[in-house]
């Protein structure tokens, strides 16, 4: 009993103890507390300013020709002539390469004089058309007279009846044998490969070269490319959040590392309605002028495409921006007088516009005077703080934003 009695009293001093030892590390902890927050903080500070500021959205592509197709011919042979070659000049249905028309044109000189045999029978067939028909119409007045027999009459009108069937076959072979003229001689132009098109530029340039002379090449299969490249067509894709911004219309500069510090202008001509879904982006396609031919298909390009542009804007660097309590806002320096050392900030929400590299637009409230640009993550509203003094050998700032060296 004496025991349990001294355990119950050992565990209560005990208790006590551990309460008092905490009591005073969480005074010792707020008071350490309260002189941190009274202790100013060293920061740097920038002013808020009035300019321009753009929105500007910068995309990577491609270039690719405005039209591109490969010609191909229309029958099989040997490659006899190939006249085109990478890089040269093509007009509208000019004459790109010539197969070995030896076959084609045998057919032809076959399919000619058959069609000479079909005229030449038919002729022959309304000679004798002509012959049954006049003795057809000599029975007939004889048959009037009494004087040739009813079977005589039918003999030659049956003659004259097949002599017209016979002359309907014969002009039936000749359309037949020039049908089948007009076939070889289509198939012998097919031999002579051209390179056409309807709409576009009248003149375009060969791209590749797909065979070389003496080469078996069968129907439809490519020798060359055509390609029209001007304008060019530089492919940008634009992810969802500039997507919105994107009309048809708008402008771009259009930039090369082919040609540093040339920009080309373009324009937005087509907007894909839909974005990829592995990629969340949509095909953008911007229309270049290319009339000296400087930009080739394949070059990789930059596009920059101004969405908004404001004058007179309320601007602050982005290293300015905090949040607290949710909200987005900056810490504003309240000036006190010239000979005070230490003073105190004051957080203000704050409705961004415009972010332009290291520069954010304010939309609201109207703002002035210095914002806290380094050391704002250890600020609360109402902080003090300490400004680092300006030496005579340190860089100060002027008016136009630029820096000027101090005296050595």
């Amino acid at each position: 009993m004496k025991k349990a009695l001294l355990g119950v009293l050992v565990l209560a001093v005990l208790g006590v103890a551990i309460w008092q030892a905490q009591r005073r590390i969480a005074a010792a902890g707020d008071n350490t507390k309260k002189g941190r927050s009274d202790a100013p903080v060293a920061v740097e500070t920038q002013p808020v300013r009035t300019g321009l500021i753009r929105d500007i959205g910068v995309f990577t592509g491609s270039l690719v020709p405005e039209s591109q197709f490969v010609v191909a011919p229309k029958a099989s042979g040997w490659m006899k002539d190939l006249l085109m070659d990478i890089g040269d000049s093509v007009g509208r249905n000019d004459e790109v390469a010539v197969l070995n028309d030896e076959e084609f044109r045998r057919q032809a000189e076959q399919a000619g004089a058959e069609l000479q045999v079909a005229k030449a029978s038919a002729e022959n067939t309304g000679a004798l058309l002509d012959l049954a028909k006049r003795e057809y119409e000599r029975v007939m007045a004889l048959r009037e007279k009494q004087i040739a027999s009813a079977a005589e009459l039918d003999t030659a009108s049956s003659a004259y009846n097949a002599g017209q069937a016979q002359l309907k076959v014969a002009q039936a072979q000749v359309v037949q044998k020039e049908a089948a003229l007009k076939g070889a001689e289509l198939q012998l132009s097919y031999t002579q490969v051209r390179a056409f098109w309807e709409t576009g530029d009248a003149n375009r340039v060969v791209g590749e070269r797909f065979v070389d002379e003496g080469t078996l090449v069968s129907v439809n299969q490519p020798i060359v490319s055509i390609l029209e490249n001007n304008p060019l067509t530089a492919v940008v894709f634009v992810i969802e959040r500039d997507y919105p911004k994107m009309s048809v219309g708008q402008e771009a500069a259009v930039t090369t590392d082919a040609y540093p510090g040339q920009v080309f202008r373009g324009t937005i001509r087509r907007i894909a309605p839909l974005l990829r879904e592995n990629s969340r982006q949509a095909r953008v396609e911007i229309e270049i002028a290319n009339a000296e031919h400087l930009l080739k298909p394949g070059m990789f390009v930059r596009a920059q495409v101004e969405f908004a542009s404001h004058e007179q804007a309320t601007l602050l660097p982005i290293s300015a921006l905090v949040r607290r309590d949710g909200k987005e806002g900056v810490f504003l320096v309240e000036e006190g007088g010239s000979q005070e050392p230490v003073l105190r900030v004051r957080f203000v929400p704050i409705t961004t516009g415009i972010v332009s590299g290291e520069v954010a637009e304010v939309k609201e409230p109207a703002l002035s005077g210095k914002v806290v640009t380094l050391g704002n993550h250890l600020l609360e509203d109402g902080a003090k703080v300490i400004l680092p003094k300006a030496t005579s050998d340190e860089p100060r700032a002027t008016s136009d934003g630029s820096t000027q060296g101090g005296r050595s």
